[in-house]
């Protein structure tokens, strides 16, 4: 798929603050509770634009991604804190909470766009006046065009940079450099195959299943192939033996791990004999792909609680 649109460095923070103003709020500000409201629920313009809450880096990067479910925003962010604010004001409502050094990645989806609504004011008025209609009726217009979500709510996957799963360089056997760049690659396909599977088939939501998935399409994305060895190494798994790693994240009790391993081997083992001769496909038809087999496959889970 072709990416539409990109900007890179420090360039990507003030970009991003142009479309989601409430980036400029910063949650050490005083009388934050009326600010945010006027501007994150109300559309209004911050009283001061400042970035002073974040640091940037040169290796920072917004990407509009094209996916068979429609454009998402994939931000990555490569200082820490910053990954860490940019969640706080946009998913915590500017209230500092504590983010799980463990998580790199989050779609947030469901995001105004204020932007796309005062665009949207300013051409419906256009176009009433040049009716003859001296008095647009923008408050019935307003309720009619926010009535659609897709109208004026974006979804952005926000990325860090960092080792994948954890997992070392040396564990994958390759440079530490090597290993930050596929780890990056892996995890922006990886988020973005949820994206895909929760807008193409929102009926089911398989928590394992669809880490497997995601995990196996970040990885054909970043090597060409699937590796059936680094999965189990990411989930922790080895021989279908679990032996510790991000596979009991996905389980109410840890002893769980152990029946289920042997399960996830036998799916891994099943997504390497259907990827064989595969090389040819995008990610993302991989992704359709692999999700057409979960009805075949998922039985090797054994039975869970799936919405």
């Amino acid at each position: 798929m072709k990416r539409s649109g990109q900007v890179t460095g420090r360039a990507v923070l003030p970009a991003l603050a142009e479309i989601y103003n409430k980036l400029y709020l910063s949650p050490y500000m005083d009388d934050l509770k009326e600010e945010y409201e006027a501007v994150a629920l109300c559309g209004k313009e911050p009283k001061v634009k400042s970035l002073s809450h974040f640091h940037a880096d040169d290796a920072d990067e917004m990407i509009y991604e094209a996916t068979p479910a429609g454009e998402v925003l994939t931000v990555t962010l490569s200082n820490r804190e910053d990954f860490e604010m940019f969640l706080n004001i946009m998913l915590n409502k500017c209230v500092i909470k504590e983010i799980p050094k463990t998580q790199g990645a989050s779609i947030l989806d469901g995001v105004i766009n204020w932007n796309k609504i005062h665009a949207h004011k300013e051409e419906f008025i256009l176009s009433e006046m040049a009716r003859g209609i001296a008095a647009p009726d923008w408050n019935s217009e307003f309720q009619r065009f926010t009535s659609d979500k897709k109208n004026f709510k974006d979804a952005v996957i926000i990325l860090s940079r960092g080792p994948y799963s954890a997992v070392s360089a040396a564990d994958i056997g390759v440079t530490d450099d090597e290993w930050l760049k596929l780890s990056h690659i892996i995890r922006r396909y990886h988020e973005c195959t949820h994206f895909i599977c929760r807008r193409l088939y929102p009926d089911k939501i398989d928590a394992i299943w669809d880490e497997l998935t995601a995990d196996a399409v970040g990885i054909y994305a970043a090597l060409g192939r699937y590796d059936t060895d680094m999965a189990e190494i990411f989930l922790g798994i080895k021989d279908g033996r679990y032996i510790g790693g991000r596979l009991e994240n996905y389980v109410d009790d840890v002893r769980g791990t152990e029946e289920l391993a042997a399960g996830v081997h036998n799916v891994l083992k099943r997504f390497d004999m259907l990827l064989a001769d595969k090389e040819t496909l995008d990610p993302y038809e991989v992704a359709i792909f692999l999700e057409e087999k979960y009805d075949e496959l998922s039985v090797y889970l054994g039975e869970r609680n799936i919405k």
